[in-house]
């Protein structure tokens, strides 16, 4: 149920919504995931180092980024989303921007991109989740589902900015450029648009001015967790490893710069789709099935890829990776809320968001061991294929849901 047939004075929850979604469009993911294919060629060749190296930025970032995410999670609980989200982007775009100043010393650049990763966990979507879950309960994963494409429609857009940036004033230019267009763009929404509910607000949502809920500690002891954390862990290793290597996987085939790019952004596309549609599954039927599903649909586009088929071929890959992409994060957020309910739900979702974040950089690495020690992608999809069907199998094992919908006349 939302708020909007509430007192005047609740303003529409809905704008909450918009605003998750436009921040989202500049989140973590967009700004230096989606782009990190298109810096590897640019600065691997200036420094002569070799792609394990470089792909170890995205470990080392996402690690320390996994890190922070339980603790930021705490710190919106205690303090509120808007004075930890605004402190987190202004520091974020700083230390993106540092990255123009990488010298040729390799560990020099992993800490670097160490530093990034820690402080761009205040624009992830756990913030922005938090926000919309508290707002939305029957309804809640069609309004996650909305705000979540936001990521989608910024995989499509920002990489063709970076692209476009790198391709006239290089690569350096390239992170101070993403630095300010973050900056730019999620500051001023989060300062306007992202709140929480306040007591009165709680009370006509849920029943009680109290959120309902377990504790981290009551959550992690509960098999429903790692349930959970442990498909997700599969899946985003195996979809981001794949993505983030998709452009130089593609362009070592022989495949043009700009047909690889348009088929990076055909996956943000798809996460939209898998967003939006998603979250409308995730309402309608037994989310665990639901994500039982979503995680096998990827297993079509490591298929392609690790066939060498190219043409049309490659298209439905990147929507088949980009649907299970953008379903993953949405299956997350409603999960988390359903098994574990609101009460602490920023530091619980940050685990969970840990162990995604931790996926994220293990994936493309082995991606890059895997073409360093054989020149070939193809033995990293093998085992990315076998990871989804497992994950499958086990998010289906999933039992009925602590915290269902309340029910309102």
């Amino acid at each position: 149920m939302t708020v909007a047939a509430a007192p005047r004075r609740l303003k529409n929850p809905w704008w909450v919504v918009f605003g998750s979604t436009v921040g989202l469009m500049v989140g973590n993911g967009p700004i230096v995931f989606f782009t990190f294919g298109l810096f590897l060629g640019p600065v691997t060749r200036e420094f002569g180092w070799d792609r394990t190296t470089f792909s170890s930025s995205l470990l080392f970032g996402h690690g320390f980024a996994a890190l922070a995410y339980p603790f930021l999670g705490r710190a919106i609980d205690r303090y509120g989303i808007r004075r930890v989200s605004l402190t987190s982007i202004v520091l974020f775009a700083v230390s993106l921007a540092s990255l123009s100043l990488t010298p040729r010393a390799p560990a020099v650049f992993l800490a670097m991109a160490a530093l990034v990763g820690l402080l761009s966990a205040g624009q992830a979507p756990l913030p922005y989740a938090k926000a919309v879950a508290s707002w939305f309960d029957e309804r809640r994963g069609l309004a996650l589902g909305i705000a979540m494409t936001g990521i989608g429609i910024g995989a499509t857009l920002v990489p063709q900015f970076a692209r476009a940036v790198i391709g006239a004033y290089g690569w350096r230019a390239g992170y101070v450029a993403l630095a300010a267009l973050m900056l730019v763009v999620a500051f001023p929404v989060v300062a306007i648009f992202i709140r929480e509910p306040d007591s009165d607000a709680r009370t006509i949502i849920y029943g009680d001015s109290v959120l309902p809920g377990l504790t981290v500690g009551e959550a992690v002891r509960s098999s429903s967790f790692w349930l959970l954390a442990i498909p997700v862990f599969l899946v985003v290793t195996s979809i981001n490893g794949v993505v983030a290597h998709l452009v130089p996987l593609l362009t070592d085939r022989g495949v043009a710069l700009g047909q690889a790019t348009a088929t990076l952004s055909a996956v943000g596309l798809a996460t939209i789709a898998g967003r939006l549609i998603s979250g409308y599954l995730l309402d309608r039927f037994f989310a665990p099935y639901v994500a039982a599903a979503l995680f096998l649909l990827p297993l079509a586009g490591v298929g392609v890829l690790a066939a060498g088929t190219g043409g049309f071929a490659l298209l439905l890959a990147a929507i088949a990776l980009g649907f299970g992409l953008g379903a993953e994060v949405d299956v997350i957020g409603f999960l988390v809320s359903r098994y574990f309910g609101l009460r602490s739900y920023g530091e619980i979702y940050g685990c969970m968001f840990a162990v995604f974040t931790a996926g994220t950089g293990l994936g493309p690495v082995l991606m890059g061991v895997s073409f360093d020690a054989t020149r070939s992608y193809t033995f990293a999809l093998a085992v990315f294929g076998v990871a989804l069907v497992c994950a499958s199998a086990l998010v289906s094992r999933l039992g009925r849901y602590n915290f269902p919908a309340r029910r309102h006349a």
